[in-house]
């Protein structure tokens, strides 16, 4: 069989997925909404060959062992399954976003390995099957098969639970700055984070049905096209989603003190009359929603607090591609 490279990016979540109702199939509690980005992506190398004995894995140039290796392994089961192919795979992939930072390496990872994968093993695929895929890797990857503005509907089961694309075509002026204050990996992953609050925040519930409210909001503010009202409520659902990380047992957070830091710095830019937010996942880096006009001089501002290298501008990006 012939190898096959695909390219996906990246998304940032403008209404958070934070917790699962299915473990095995990845079914969220709450439907969700992101913003594919153009300069954080993922290549993914497959072919499937007779002669190996089992999957090898290259991530960035090393051999992937252990459980990370397992985690790929079983997903491709699934799509061995799906194409009655019985060989195993040569996956090579290199993530051009910091690994497990926060920065949703693990939406354009499985994205790209889903279209790859399912193409080098003789699938054709139409973007919705490659979505209802890609879940099964990692949540957030079922959006990464669109680009611009893209939702991923909750759904009751694994045909229903898929991402479709809400406005693909970004024809309005807003960007991201990714404030990149740790690109090292997380101390708790946002599987196992997810999962706590989940099973221990009293507050979870509630946090669903804020989500399910900012949803509709955020729908009605992107057709409008208001970059102000997509940052506020934007701001407000990510800090809903923090605040059951810290009321979980134990508590836990993914703020570290630069997180705040960069919190109060937005927020001084928007006394001062710039349309600026802020969003964050679950890790300690800051993503600014603003406009391509306004950038330079956040930037300016940014500056004096962040080295330049640790800011990095992403426009609205495309859905996976094949190279």
């Amino acid at each position: 069989m012939t190898a096959v490279t695909a390219r996906a990016h990246t998304n940032i979540a403008l209404i958070k997925y934070w917790g699962k109702l299915d473990q095995k199939l990845i079914i969220p509690q709450n439907s969700s909404l992101s913003l594919t980005l153009d300069q954080f992506y993922t290549d993914t190398t497959v072919q499937f060959l007779p002669k190996l004995q089992q999957d090898q894995i290259q991530l960035d140039e090393q051999q992937l062992t252990g459980p990370a290796a397992e985690r790929i392994s079983h997903f491709l089961n699934l799509i061995r399954q799906q194409a009655h192919c019985q060989q195993f795979a040569y996956v090579d992939s290199t993530n051009h976003v910091p690994t497990a930072a926060g920065l949703a390496s693990s939406a354009s990872g499985f994205a790209a390995l889903a279209a790859a994968a399912s193409r080098a093993a003789g699938l054709r695929l139409e973007r919705p099957a490659l979505s209802r895929l890609a879940r099964r890797g990692s949540g957030s990857a079922t959006r990464s098969i669109y680009g611009g503005f893209v939702e991923w509907q909750q759904g009751h089961d694994d045909q229903t639970s898929l991402a479709i694309p809400f406005s693909e075509e970004v024809d309005f002026d807003i960007q991201m700055i990714a404030i990149v204050l740790n690109n090292q990996q997380k101390r708790v992953s946002s599987r196992s984070g997810m999962a706590e609050v989940v099973a221990t925040s009293p507050y979870y519930p509630a946090w669903v049905k804020a989500a399910n409210a900012d949803l509709i909001g955020m729908k009605q503010a992107i057709l409008k096209k208001d970059i102000n009202l997509i940052g506020q409520i934007a701001e407000s659902n990510a800090m809903k989603m923090h605040a059951t990380t810290l009321s979980a047992n134990p508590p836990f957070t993914y703020f570290e003190p630069k997180s705040l830091t960069a919190m109060q710095v937005i927020q001084n830019l928007r006394q001062d009359g710039y349309s600026c937010y802020y969003t964050m996942d679950a890790g300690p880096n800051i993503k600014v929603i603003c406009s391509a006009k306004e950038t330079p001089a956040i930037l300016e501002r940014l500056g004096h607090f962040f080295d330049q290298q640790q800011l990095l501008v992403a426009k609205p990006g495309p859905g996976v591609q094949y190279l």
